[in-house]
């Protein structure tokens, strides 16, 4: 295996990129959450302002009908990138600050959109793959946001829900390997869109096992998190975010 070692973007003393990646045993997963929490108790308060505001975000634009679920699938890029920044900063003993919600819109902005747009295209094409099984009906409806009208075209429709609805989930799953460390790669180490969205697609491959742990534990605690009327989301959603970034370090770093 080719090993590539670069440096992060504009960083006094960046992390090493490592590609394509390291494959790591499936203890790892345990070994993000438990990270991932760590970093979070840092500054346990401002990650639940984040928390919030970014709901707040997400309601305000799902009110315009598709052109806000365009938008807001690239501005998700942009915020993800600069909470990035927000943890690697906590990680050398720094601040998280309100300014890195929006950090990825004044660093590498161009290339984070460009995540965001190429997640856009893949869910229009998981979309479009769906209705080739259950029917054209379907896609507007989806589209437009029109349960309603989604849910009358799918009380139509006989087997090939069920194998569209298997189809689709393979290709959303590996939609978000994708995108899982992408936002990291560009703004970290200025990776360019594609090469990242390639470069996190494999590097789940490599790490399947403890992926899939990570994911089985974090939908256990995400049902846990659910009880409390929802209330323990505002915990999971940063522990998410900060454990997902210590996978990116542990797999992509030196």
């Amino acid at each position: 295996m080719n090993t590539v070692l670069t440096t992060a973007a504009n960083d006094p003393a960046p992390p090493q990129l490592v590609l394509p990646g390291k494959a790591l045993p499936a203890s790892a997963a345990f070994s993000w959450i438990g990270e991932g929490w760590a970093l979070f108790r840092k500054a346990a308060l401002m990650w639940v302002v984040l928390t919030v505001l970014i709901l707040l975000a997400a309601v305000a634009v799902s009110f315009v009908p598709v052109i806000g679920t365009v938008v807001w699938q690239i501005i998700t890029a942009l915020i993800a990138g600069g909470l990035v920044l927000g943890c690697w900063s906590l990680e050398q003993d720094g601040e998280l600050e309100l300014d890195h919600l929006f950090a990825g819109f004044k660093r590498n902005f161009q290339g984070l959109a460009l995540v965001g747009v190429a997640y856009l295209v893949g869910m229009v094409i998981v979309l479009a793959v769906f209705s080739i099984f259950v029917g054209l009906s379907v896609l507007p409806a989806l589209l437009m946001g029109n349960s309603d009208a989604a849910i009358s075209a799918f009380a139509t429709m006989s087997g090939g829900l069920l194998i569209g609805t298997l189809v689709v989930t393979v290709l959303s799953i590996a939609l978000g390997a994708a995108m899982w460390f992408a936002p990291a790669l560009v703004i970290m180490h200025n990776v360019a869109p594609l090469e990242a969205l390639k470069a996190s697609f494999l590097a789940v491959l490599r790490n399947i096992v403890p992926a899939l742990i990570f994911a089985i534990v974090m939908f256990v605690l995400a049902i846990i998190a659910s009880i409390p009327f929802g209330l323990g989301m505002f915990v999971w959603v940063p522990v998410l975010i900060t454990a997902s970034y210590r996978a990116y370090r542990q797999i992509f770093t030196a």
